[in-house]
């Protein structure tokens, strides 16, 4: 007798009020059952703040990710808002450490509504490691989420800082918190590590090393996804890094070396953005 298949849990669409006027009623009581499926799935929802963020992050794929991750012991709780953005929000949540105790993470959910198509198809199109995805909406977040992930994963092994990836399923990655009790690293543009002049230097060589030694391009560097930590600067937001090979890799290139430039132009002295792009890629690269 073959052994019977594991049911999914069954996530029914929230009940919508009758009368379609009343939208604040009608958030209220989708807050109400998407706070109650939670728990049936045995997620904790911690505040108040973090119930008014699901009303408009977590769906019905969101919520089935977010039960396989509570089951395979990736999270046992989610807390209040770290960052919202149109494409992604970032909670933290808890996790178990390999001595049973609840520790910070931080888990990234795409969303399936929202997220930009056009931007992401532009990064994942012509990534040869992407190669084989269908180009539907909801394929491509997947897909993105799986690229940060992957991106994170080579990024930690060449030794250069960014968030430790844990694990990740269909639109939600979970990875390390990078703050202190429960508030975050500030990003570069809040806070600099050391003298202008230090920071510039410390990012260049981000830039240099995640090329040289991870062969990875950010493709979207600012003073905005890179936070200031107490040993130095931390990469982060790496969907959308893209490898050599990617079609557009060196123009993502030479505008991060662009956008640090003009963060740092009013700081410090900065080097000419063609000489760092021959510094950084070799000249090999300009030998055919």
């Amino acid at each position: 007798m073959s052994s019977p298949k594991t049911r999914k849990p069954k996530v029914c669409s929230p009940p919508r009020n009758s009368s379609p006027d009343d939208q604040h009623q009608d958030q209220d009581s989708r807050i109400e059952y998407l706070d109650r499926k939670l728990s049936e799935l045995g997620i904790r929802i911690k505040d108040a703040d973090t119930r008014k963020v699901t009303g408009e992050v977590f769906d019905e794929v969101t919520l089935l990710a977010l039960y396989k991750l509570v089951k395979k012991n990736v999270i046992t709780s989610v807390g209040g808002s770290i960052s919202t953005g149109k494409e992604a929000s970032v909670f933290l949540a808890g996790k178990l450490d390999d001595s049973g105790n609840e520790i910070s993470a931080a888990i990234k959910i795409y969303r399936l509504r929202t997220g930009n198509f056009t931007t992401m198809s532009e990064y994942i199109i012509g990534d040869p490691r992407f190669s084989g995805i269908r180009r539907t909406h909801k394929d491509i977040i997947f897909a993105w989420t799986q690229k940060e992930f992957s991106n994170l994963s080579r990024t930690r092994e060449a030794g250069i800082p960014c968030p430790t990836p844990y694990a990740f399923d269909r639109n939600i990655l979970v990875m390390q918190f990078l703050g202190e009790g429960n508030i975050a690293y500030p990003q570069m543009r809040q806070r600099l590590p050391g003298t202008p002049a230090e920071a510039y230097e410390e990012t260049i060589g981000l830039i240099r090393d995640l090329y040289q030694k991870a062969h990875l391009i950010h493709g979207d560097l600012s003073e905005y996804n890179i936070l200031t930590g107490p040993d130095g600067l931390i990469l982060i937001d790496m969907a959308q890094a893209v490898i050599p090979e990617h079609p557009r890799a060196y123009n993502f290139l030479f505008r991060d070396i662009k956008n640090i430039n003009r963060f740092f132009a009013n700081k410090c002295k900065t080097t000419d953005e063609h000489e760092l792009f021959r510094d950084i890629v070799g000249e090999e690269f300009f030998e055919i």
